[in-house]
Order: structure tokens, then C-alpha cells, then sequence
């Protein structure tokens, strides 16, 4: 599990590989990630839009860029949270990813939430031991 705050919104990820749907002798791997938006602030805030940066283990970079997530732009009062789970593919046998989620309080205010960096670790990775 992975955990940050950032303006009194706390992100939460739990990464999952997906091994039914991943296709390792094709160079196919496939990770769920549940994440969990929590509004630890006095303001109600509206999560607009996403931006991802994933990372395969050979540097390999791709962004994401959305609005809202799963279809959705959820409002979060003070105490409220949201849960989602989405999914990133990779032709590598793990890597990681950190994002942002683009937010906006009751007033207008535009505030810019941190997503902590995590790995995708699948069991086909090689480990090494230093």
C-alpha cells in the first residue's frame, strides 16, 4: 500500500498484478490499482482531471492525461472519500507509475493533489540482490 497527502486529500493505492490477464511469453503484463481519495479538509473539493506517468522497467514513458477518473469527476465533502480500481498494461514485467489528480474547492480554487509513486512488481521479475 502506498499513501500521501497533499492539501488535506489523502491518496491511498493498493497495486495488484493481474496474472489471468497478463500473457507473459507475449510480453503482456496487466496490474489493477485500487485507489482511495479521501478529504481530510474543510473544503468541498471536485476532482477534475488525472495525469499519470508510467514507467516500464526497461525507462520506457508514457503519460495519461484525463479528465476525471473512471468516467467520473467526483465531489468530496470534508470526511467524504471515493474508491476506484483501474488498470495500466505493460510490455515489461514490472515498473511503476505517479500521477496527479487536478482538483478544484467549492471557491474555484484550483489545487493540484499528489498520487504516490508506485512499483508494479509482477513475479516475473527479475530480482536482484545487492
Amino acid at each position: 500500500m502506498y499513501q500521501c497527502t497533499t492539501h488535506a486529500i489523502r491518496i491511498t493505492v493498493k497495486p495488484a498484478f493481474l496474472e489471468e490477464q497478463s500473457h507473459p511469453e507475449r510480453g503482456y503484463y496487466v496490474w489493477a490499482y485500487t485507489i482511495t481519495i479521501e478529504n481530510q479538509s474543510g473544503d468541498v473539493v471536485t476532482l477534475k482531471s488525472r495525469y499519470w506517468r508510467i514507467t516500464d522497467s526497461k525507462g520506457k514513458v508514457q503519460e495519461v492525461r484525463g479528465e476525471g477518473v473512471v468516467g467520473e469527476q467526483p465531489t468530496l465533502k470534508p470526511g467524504e472519500s471515493f474508491e476506484y480500481t483501474s488498470g495500466a498494461p505493460l510490455t515489461t514485467p514490472s515498473g511503476f507509475m505517479v500521477g496527479s489528480y487536478q482538483m478544484e474547492t467549492a471557491k474555484g480554487q484550483a489545487i493540484n493533489v499528489d498520487i504516490p509513486p508506485f512499483s508494479l512488481d509482477s513475479p516475473y521479475a527479475q530480482k536482484q540482490v545487492h
